[in-house]
Formats: C-alpha cells, sequence, structure tokens
C-alpha cells in the first residue's frame, strides 16, 4: 500500500493460500476503491503480521476467514471482517465434492451446519459433518473419517490443504463472490472508521484548543476525555493518558456524581477551585435514550470579564453610523434654520465641509446629520476627535499599521478609521489641533484619495468624503504657523458656521423641554419638565451659555435628578435651585426682575446688551450685515442702538 495514500481506505487481507489466491483474482476490481494488500499467514504468524501493521498505522480494516479470522478478530484492535459462506457456496461446493465420490464430509470451525442434514437426500449423497477447535483436531477428525471410507472434505483453505496432505480430496467451500461481498463490507467499514478518526481529530483538536475546560465521564464517573485546560484546572501532571479511566471525585472537588444520579443539567454554577472562582455547568449525556455519562465544562471568571469588555469595546468601537438627522436638530431661530438650510444643500454634494462653532453648539450632529441626508447614508460615518490622541496614536488611528511596523503593533495590522469609513464619511473633529505632520498626510489623503499605512509602501485608494469641524479660527492658526495654508483651502470648500447659543435665545425654551425629558427619560422618570422651566427660562434667556448646548444639557441633568422624588414640580425653591445650578444665577440678583421676552436682543438683560453688540462687531472685523443677521435686526436698528451707545 502507498503511504500517501492514507486518505483512502486500507484493507489487510490475512488469508491461506486458496484463499489468497481467490482474492488475487477480485482485487484488481477495487483499486480504485481502496488500498488492499495479501498476506499469506494464518494464526500466530498472521496475528504478528497484523500488530506490525496496527503499530505503524498502516491499516484500517482486516479481512480474513474461518478459524483464522476468528483468532484474529479476538487479538487484534482494529476492525476485522468476517468472510461469510453462503448456502449457494455450500451447495457449489458439494456438487463439486459429489463429482468425486458420493460419500462427503464437511468440516467446519466450531459449529456444524444442522441445515445441511435436509439436502442430502436431495443431492444423493451421504453427508458426514465435523467441527474442530484446534489444528490437532483436525487431525484425529481425517484419521476418523478415512477410516470411514471418506475420501472427499469439503471445508476452508486450511482444511482442503490439510485433508490433502492425509491422502484426501479437498474442496475449497468459498466463492469468488464471498470473497467480493467481504471485500465491499471491508471498504464500508474503513469508510466509516475514517469518518469516525476525522470526527474524533477535529473534536480532539478543538478540546485541546478550548480556553474552556471539558472533562467528559461514563455513568461510573470514570474520566473519558479531559482537555489541557481542565488538567491545568486540577493540576494534573501525571500525564494525559493516565488520566482517562480514573474517578473524577477522587481527583478533584469538581464531581458529576450528584448529575449521573439525577439526569438533570446544571448550568452557569459559580464555585471556588483553590485561588480561582469559575462558572461551571454540568450536563448529562444521553444516546438513543439512555444516560451514558456526562461533562464538567468550566470558564475562569477572569475570562469571562475580559471577553465581555473586549466585546463592549469593539461594539463601542466598530458602531460605524450616523444615528441623527438633520431634522433631529432642534430650533426655530433664524440663524439655525440657516445652518440646517446649507446642511441639506451640502448633503447633494460630496465636496469637503468645515464645520466652525465653539464646543458644544453640535458640530457631530450637524455631521451625523449631513451624512443620513446624502447619498453615502447606508455606508459607514466614522468620527474621531483629533484633539484626544496624542500624534502617534492618532496616526495610527487614522491610517492604521502594518504587522511588526512598530513594537507592540497589532498582529496582522490594523485597519485605520480612513479605511473604515470607506464609501463613506469620516468626521474629524477639532481638526485645528492636529499636529503639522499629520495635517500633511491629511492634505494627501484629500488631494490623492489614497492612504498609506504606518510601515507599508504600498498605498490603499479610498472613497470617502471629509467633514471636519474646528472650535478654532482657523485663519489665526495659519497666520502663527500652526494650521498649514493649503490644507486650509482644501477643507474650506464648504463652510458651516454654527452659532453660539446665546446667539439663539429663541431655541432655549424648545430645547430645554426637550433634553429636560430626556434627561427624566434617563433616569426611569415619566415626569414632563414644563412647569419646572416656567420658573428657569427667565434665568436661562439671561445667562451667557459658554458651555452651549452641552452646558444646557448638563444643567438639566441636574435639575431632572432634583426633581425626580418630587411630586409637586410647581414648587420651585430660589435658594435650592441657586445651590444645585450656581453658574445660572451668576451675577443677577436675588430681587432682579428679569424680562423673559421673546426679541433676541432684549431678552438680554440691559447691562449685557452692548457687551454682547461689541462681541460680535469684533468677531465679525465690523461687517455691520454679519452681526445684524446674526442678531436677527436690520442693519438700521443695529447702527441706532451703536450710536446710542456711544
Amino acid at each position: 500500500m502507498s503511504a500517501t495514500s492514507s486518505t483512502r481506505p486500507r484493507i489487510c487481507i490475512m488469508s491461506h493460500i486458496r484463499a489468497s489466491r481467490m482474492s488475487n483474482l477480485v482485487i484488481r476490481d477495487y483499486e480504485h476503491l481502496a488500498d488492499i494488500r495479501i498476506i499469506n499467514k494464518t494464526f500466530d504468524d498472521a496475528l504478528n503480521a497484523a500488530k506490525e501493521l496496527e503499530n505503524a498505522g498502516e491499516v484500517d480494516v482486516f479481512l480474513s476467514a474461518g478459524s483464522n479470522g476468528e483468532y484474529l478478530r479476538n487479538n487484534v484492535s482494529a476492525p476485522l471482517v468476517l468472510i461469510k459462506i453462503t448456502g449457494f457456496d455450500i451447495l457449489n461446493a458439494l456438487l463439486k465434492a459429489r463429482r468425486i465420490s458420493n460419500r462427503i464430509a464437511i468440516v467446519t470451525y466450531k459449529h456444524t451446519i444442522p441445515e445441511l442434514e435436509s439436502i442430502k437426500q436431495l443431492l444423493s449423497i451421504e453427508l458426514e459433518q465435523k467441527y474442530y477447535l484446534t489444528i490437532e483436531d483436525v487431525k484425529y477428525c481425517f484419521r476418523e473419517l478415512a477410516d470411514m471410507g471418506y475420501k472427499v472434505i469439503v471445508g476452508g483453505s486450511i482444511i482442503t490443504e490439510l485433508a490433502e496432505q492425509h491422502g484426501l480430496a479437498g474442496v475449497y467451500m468459498y466463492s469468488v463472490d464471498s470473497i467480493r461481498h467481504g471485500i465491499e463490507d471491508a471498504i464500508q467499514i474503513a469508510r466509516f472508521a475514517k469518518i469516525e478518526e476525522n470526527r474524533r481529530e477535529r473534536l480532539n483538536t478543538i478540546l485541546h484548543n478550548l480556553n474552556e475546560g471539558v472533562v467528559s465521564v461514563d455513568t461510573e464517573e470514570r474520566i473519558q476525555c479531559i482537555n489541557p485546560s481542565m488538567e491545568k484546572l486540577l493540576n494534573i501532571t501525571n500525564g494525559h493518558q493516565k488520566t482517562i479511566g480514573m474517578q473524577l471525585s477522587k481527583i478533584s472537588d469538581l464531581n458529576l456524581q450528584d448529575t449521573l444520579k439525577s439526569g438533570l443539567p446544571s448550568l452557569n454554577q459559580i464555585q471556588k477551585i483553590g485561588y480561582r472562582t469559575v462558572v461551571t455547568s454540568r450536563i448529562p449525556i444521553y444516546e438513543q435514550g439512555i444516560q451514558t455519562g456526562a461533562v464538567l465544562t468550566f470558564q475562569d471568571s477572569t475570562s469571562i470579564q475580559q471577553v465581555d469588555r473586549i466585546i463592549r469595546s469593539q461594539r463601542k468601537g466598530h458602531n460605524f453610523s450616523a444615528k441623527y438627522k438633520l431634522s433631529d436638530i432642534i430650533g426655530d431661530s433664524i440663524v439655525i434654520k440657516q445652518a440646517k438650510q446649507m446642511a441639506t444643500q451640502y448633503a447633494k454634494t460630496n465636496s469637503t465641509i468645515i464645520i466652525t462653532g465653539e464646543t458644544g453648539t453640535g458640530k457631530e450632529l450637524i455631521a451625523q446629520g449631513i451624512h443620513s441626508a446624502s447619498s453615502r447614508k447606508d455606508n459607514p460615518f466614522v468620527a474621531i476627535n483629533c484633539a484626544s490622541f496624542p500624534d502617534s496614536l492618532l496616526e495610527s488611528e487614522l491610517f492604521g499599521h502594518e504587522e511588526g511596523s512598530f513594537s507592540g503593533s497589532k498582529r496582522g495590522g490594523k485597519l485605520g478609521l480612513f479605511e473604515a469609513a470607506h464609501t463613506g464619511t469620516i468626521f474629524l473633529d477639532e481638526v485645528g489641533d492636529m499636529s503639522f505632520p499629520l495635517q500633511t498626510r491629511l492634505l494627501r489623503v484629500l488631494q490623492e484619495k489614497e492612504i498609506l499605512r504606518v510601515g507599508s509602501n504600498e498605498p490603499t485608494s479610498i472613497d470617502i468624503r471629509v467633514i471636519a469641524a474646528t472650535h478654532r479660527d482657523l485663519k489665526k492658526s495659519i497666520a502663527n504657523g500652526s494650521f498649514r495654508e493649503d490644507l486650509y483651502y482644501r477643507i474650506n470648500i464648504l463652510c458651516i458656521n454654527l452659532p453660539a447659543l446665546r446667539e439663539r435665545i429663541d431655541d432655549i425654551s424648545l430645547l430645554s423641554k426637550k433634553l429636560l425629558n430626556n434627561s427624566f427619560n434617563r433616569i426611569g422618570s415619566n415626569k414632563v419638565g414644563d412647569k419646572i422651566l416656567k420658573y428657569l427660562l427667565p434665568y436661562f434667556n439671561n445667562y451667557h451659555w459658554p458651555g452651549n448646548i452641552r452646558e444646557l444639557e448638563n444643567v438639566l441633568d441636574r435639575m431632572a435628578h432634583y426633581y425626580i422624588d418630587r411630586e409637586d414640580l410647581d414648587t420651585f425653591d430660589i435658594s435650592q435651585i441657586r445651590s444645585i445650578i450656581p453658574e445660572i444665577f451668576h451675577g443677577v440678583n436675588q430681587n432682579t426682575t428679569i424680562n423673559n421676552e421673546n426679541n433676541l436682543l432684549k431678552s438680554f438683560h440691559k447691562t449685557n446688551e452692548m457687551i454682547h453688540i461689541n462681541r460680535l462687531m469684533t468677531e465679525c472685523e465690523g461687517n455691520y450685515s454679519e452681526v445684524a443677521k446674526r442678531l436677527g435686526i436690520s442693519r438700521t436698528t443695529l447702527w441706532r442702538k451703536l450710536s446710542k451707545s456711544q
């Protein structure tokens, strides 16, 4: 048999001379199905040869007949198929024997064939049956039969050879068809054995590489299978093979006796083993409705916690989708309507956008809204705050890296966020805080539409839409040399400026209602904040809001927690409220009456009105039209107010 054909069934025919000759006549018909060899040996010689084949792993199934087959089957580990003799074989052999003599003897192993007595008269023969257990029995039978005048013996290969040695005629009872059926049965059994062997190998490979400990036992709690993780937990050092067959309860506190008695599973139990806390499960094993054993598994609680952290981290880090739409942006003021209108228009293009505005004005919200309204809405939306990472880490996050590009780099490399955003949108928040070298790399991405991973020499083409955002004055950054002018003109193709909250006072009422109700929902309350807000809004409208909408949300979170256990929402203890949100009352006298008019400027206290106007004049570099636009008044009204203040 070829050593390279181990995937094919390997059959070894152990036979005597006549069976070997007959086998040689048919094995060519099966060469395309199996590797078949014939060994012409019997009994001890055959057994020794069989053991050598087994030890070398060169046989799947043995095939033999008669006493030789019975002897081997009781002494080899591999499956053995006995060649079966049929009634037709015996009848055909008797007919051949009758041509020699009407007095015929049949010698068989262990027992006679009672059915033959009924056909003696049919064949007009005198039939004598003998059986044997040893070769000495055969020799005695032949002497006895010869004395009785029998001249022809029907039997197997060994019987017919010995008969001829004693001067008797021997007729071989097995036919070619018997050999064929035996070979076909052996091939089928070998195939099943291969399937089972492969299944066991796969199972053993899985068990061997599981971090989870696994041990299975039979009904006497004797170990049938155990993997390295379980051996390590149980501190087993005497070797895997020595562990098989031992009772589990004798080597560990992790026993399966209760499961074997009850036949019921016990899942996810916390148990202390030495210094380790493990989660164990015990499950009974049933085969065809009969309990045949049980299996015990364990997981280290520390590993479970680590996996949980990884899953949560991956969910958080790879949920590349936009949650908000432009319709989620709340506000009816002129300035916010203009910003939403521009965003809607810009969403129809693929051009780069820069969103400017103070911290907390909702730059990422409008970026998500633009993505959700664009043709890329079904593709990734990836956001990163460029000010949150040191340069080296930000470079790896944005561009990814190849395996081995630096000490501690991830095996197999890492996908950068630019690649993750392919066919979608990437939002670069606080782009004004990006270092000068990274600005250079970003400029190349915008120009060439390709990225180069850290440690790689091969660029990767990408299809992305870039939306950047900053709270900085990029023109001033260009002037002081901290921001590249060419990059500025690359990202400043389309621009949206988000107004500060103090510039959209008319929206505070709508925003406060929405945010306060959201706060109540987050803490599990169905309260509605309208009654609370009617007291707070006059103060809110008079406050400067340096943290913008984010600060408003934080203030309302505090109010929701304050009112969570209060039934009467009409109660407004000004001294208590001052202690909870003191910043809102900064510079406001307790006895001061505060206007709550809806007009944008009149909603500010008179002492703050000109401060606000003058700040806008500075920001807009004296552009009367831009200042009037932000305030929601005409240029004439603006000029009149400035004249009165001089």
